[in-house]
């Protein structure tokens, strides 16, 4: 079954890249709770379970139908206007208007798009019988949204700052600059190809008469694009999926998986070659050894090997840059930790050297 972007006159005009910490954030939440269908998640995924507060697990389960295989609409931009912070995102989302906050939420809950989707809540017995068959969880959120609107909204975005600053925070650091290139790549590519950019997506194709681009998806919609912003939002942690978000009266998404992110294949030639250049340096090498062992911080590598906090970061920088290693964070401070299957794929010589 397709999803049919209708692209009309002058369609090249409504379309726009775009990088979003609230998509990207997202993806995240889905794959913590789909771990198995997001294998190069699987590092993040399983280093927020390991570290994360066991009450901030049980929120993200409790409100895990919101980003399920149907992702609640204002879990994607909901504006056209610039790249907001994360923070600012979560914003639009406490001053959604109650309706659509409502018809959001329900179409999440339900899995399904719908024309009308306040007509899903007309009959609140019905609408929470149709959620019982799917899940119990889903039958508890969609009581409380009939319940406690603004109280349920609350509880997710106070859930979102607090994932967003205790598991998200170093990983966006570390995603912003390939997705921002990304972008960058895409706006050259609009320029060339005007609407037809979107023809680059999995499962996509363009079609001419009408003019259209087709994903191939588990549900049938058709969207047209003359005179609706259309934002394209590339992501690390959606693979495999394409997610295409459309709701009457807000911006068209389409949340892509980055070409050549994580697990998309082995890397580059030149990644190849700044990795052995970042391991040139023999402190960098033992630090590689500890980092496999233990996750740190800069201070205490720093008094490990003592030097200061600065020169310590500057090392480690190096190593976080070239893909070497990895940063969570545990409340307030980050931790380092080695990327092994980064090192396996440079020899298994040098990860069993490592591990001596």
């Amino acid at each position: 079954m397709p999803v049919v972007i209708e692209l009309g006159p002058a369609a090249s005009r409504f379309v726009a890249p775009r990088v979003s910490p609230l998509a990207e954030l997202c993806a995240c939440l889905h794959a913590l709770q789909t771990p198995g269908h997001h294998p190069a998640s699987r590092r993040w995924a399983d280093a927020v379970r390991q570290d994360a507060e066991p009450a901030l697990l049980d929120r993200a389960a409790a409100l895990s139908p919101l980003w399920g295989a149907f992702r609640a609409r204002y879990l994607l931009p909901l504006s056209a206007n610039g790249e907001r912070e994360l923070a600012e995102e979560i914003g639009e989302i406490a001053a959604l208007p109650r309706e659509e906050f409502t018809g959001m939420t329900a179409q999440a809950l339900l899995g399904k798009n719908t024309p009308r989707p306040e007509e899903a809540l007309r009959d609140p017995g019905r609408f929470l019988a149709r959620l019982r068959q799917h899940a119990e969880d889903r039958f508890t959120l969609g009581a409380r949204l009939l319940s406690d609107t603004e109280g349920l909204r609350e509880t997710l975005t106070e859930f979102l700052h607090l994932a967003g600053e205790q598991w998200f925070g170093a990983e966006w650091e570390r995603l912003a600059g390939p997705l921002g290139s990304e972008v960058r790549g895409r706006f050259h590519e609009h320029r060339q190809d005007g609407a037809a950019v979107l023809a680059g997506f999995p499962t996509a194709r363009v079609l001419s008469d009408p003019p259209r681009v087709e994903f191939e998806k588990l549900y049938q919609a058709r969207v047209p694009l003359s005179g609706t912003p259309c934002l394209l939002v590339p992501s690390l942690h959606v693979n495999p999926h394409v997610a295409i978000k459309h709701y009457p009266g807000f911006p068209i998404v389409v949340q892509y998986p980055v070409r050549g992110g994580d697990g998309a294949g082995p890397p580059s030639l030149d990644v190849v070659r700044e990795r052995l250049k970042v391991l040139h340096e023999p402190l960098r090498v033992d630090l590689c050894r500890t980092l496999l062992r233990e996750a740190m911080t800069t201070t205490e590598l720093a008094t490990q090997y003592r030097m200061t906090p600065p020169q310590m970061s500057r090392h480690l920088r190096r190593l976080r840059e070239s893909g070497l290693v990895v940063t969570h964070r545990r409340g307030a401070r980050v931790h380092y930790q080695l990327d092994q299957e980064a090192v396996r794929n440079l020899g298994a010589d040098l990860l069993a050297a490592l591990h001596r």
